[in-house]
């Protein structure tokens, strides 16, 4: 069988193919997300396919919420020895993605009764969304 020769492209290349700009790309590296080719004296760094995979990797993460502190300790539990761990980081994403959904339900829930109370407003006594907006924030301000 032929061995296939490996694939070996330049930074500009590599963000297209991966769909990040070439500033992220750098970002990742100083980040230590991504791993800095070697360059040979004088010549260009190339990376290898592994390095669009990893990008991909990296993106997909982000898309499910991980931060890039969280994709970093994925990356590190890649190796397929680490399910345990990595469920964990999961379970906790969830949970904090579960909370969230429950605090957009309720602000959900505030502007709803808001744009109500709108509908509702005679006209020329002032817009009660302002208003409100106004009472709640006179109660938040902490008093010196």
């Amino acid at each position: 069988m032929a061995q296939e020769k490996a694939v070996e492209i330049k930074v500009g290349a590599l963000a297209e193919r991966s769909g990040v700009h070439v500033e992220t790309i750098r970002y990742y590296q100083n980040l230590g997300l991504m791993p800095k080719p070697v360059r040979a004296h004088g010549a260009v760094r190339r990376y290898g396919k592994d390095a669009v995979e990893r990008l991909r990797f990296i993106k997909r993460a982000q898309s499910l919420g991980f931060s890039l502190d969280e994709v970093k300790l994925l990356l590190g539990l890649s190796t397929g020895e680490h399910c345990r761990e990595t469920r964990i980081l999961a379970e906790r994403k969830r949970e904090l993605v579960d909370k969230k959904i429950t605090d957009l339900r309720a602000i959900q829930s505030a502007l709803n009764a808001l744009i109500a109370a709108c509908g509702a407003g005679k006209h020329g006594r002032g817009c009660p969304i302002i208003e409100s907006l106004s009472v709640e924030e006179r109660r938040r301000v902490p008093r010196r």
